[in-house]
Parts: structure tokens; C-alpha cells; sequence
């Protein structure tokens, strides 16, 4: 195989594994409860609740945040840059930090739904999700 084809190759690869990621379902992300944390100046609490649709995924995104995660149903499959990707059970927790890059958020599974819920430690006015371009 020529490096030319050989190079053309592995570009269709990749485009087809953005293209798969892109046209995953997205999670359902429902905002469970924001308190204000007075001790804290500018910052609150955030909490939500994440269901991923069979197959579904995130974007790569970031927090700006400390995000706490706790999976309740199903398996999730986490990665930060830099860092090993990992699957997640019922019970077993995930941590972001608010310079932490997620490029892998995932279900693990084709046809069961999972979910979670998500803590975040944040200033207040800032999305709890930001995208990375």
C-alpha cells in the first residue's frame, strides 16, 4: 500500500469516527437542583441528573467547575484529556476539575440507557457546560 493511500485511509477513519460521535444521541441533562453557597463567594452548587439514550454521548466539552459524578443505572464510559478512558458502574464515581478537558463521555451500551448524577462546585452565571472547539 502506497503512504499516500495508506494516509487517505486513515483520514476516512477518523472522519467516520467523528461523524459516528457527532450523530450519537444526546444525553437528556435535567437540572435537579442550584443552591447558592454563601461561604463561597461567586459560587454555587449545581446539581443534575444525565441520561444517555442507547448510544448516546457528549461532545467534548469542560466544566470550569469541580464535577462530581455518581453513576445510578447502566455503564458510562468516561475519558479526560491526558487520562486513561474508564468505565463506570452503579456506584462507582468520576472527578472532573475545572481545568479538565472530557473528551470521552459515552454509554457503554447500544440498548440499555444509563444515567448519573453530576455535582458541580461553580462560579455562578457560568454554563455548566462549556464546548472545547
Amino acid at each position: 500500500m502506497t503512504s499516500r493511500l495508506f494516509l487517505a485511509l486513515i483520514a476516512c477513519v477518523a472522519l467516520a469516527a467523528g461523524l459516528a460521535q457527532a450523530a450519537a444521541p444526546q444525553p437528556d441533562v435535567r437540572e435537579v437542583m442550584t443552591k447558592e453557597l454563601s461561604d463561597l463567594p461567586g459560587k454555587e452548587g449545581l446539581m443534575l441528573t444525565v441520561t444517555y439514550p442507547p448510544g448516546g454521548a457528549d461532545e467534548i466539552h469542560r466544566h470550569d467547575a469541580h464535577a462530581f459524578v455518581y453513576v445510578l443505572e447502566g455503564s458510562v464510559v468516561m475519558q479526560l484529556k491526558g487520562g486513561q478512558e474508564v468505565t463506570l458502574k452503579p456506584g462507582e464515581t468520576f472527578y472532573e476539575g475545572p481545568q479538565d478537558i472530557h473528551i470521552v463521555g459515552r454509554n457503554a451500551s447500544t440498548t440499555r440507557p444509563a444515567k448519573f448524577v453530576v455535582v458541580l462546585i461553580k462560579n455562578k452565571g457560568v454554563p455548566a457546560m462549556l464546548p472545547v472547539k
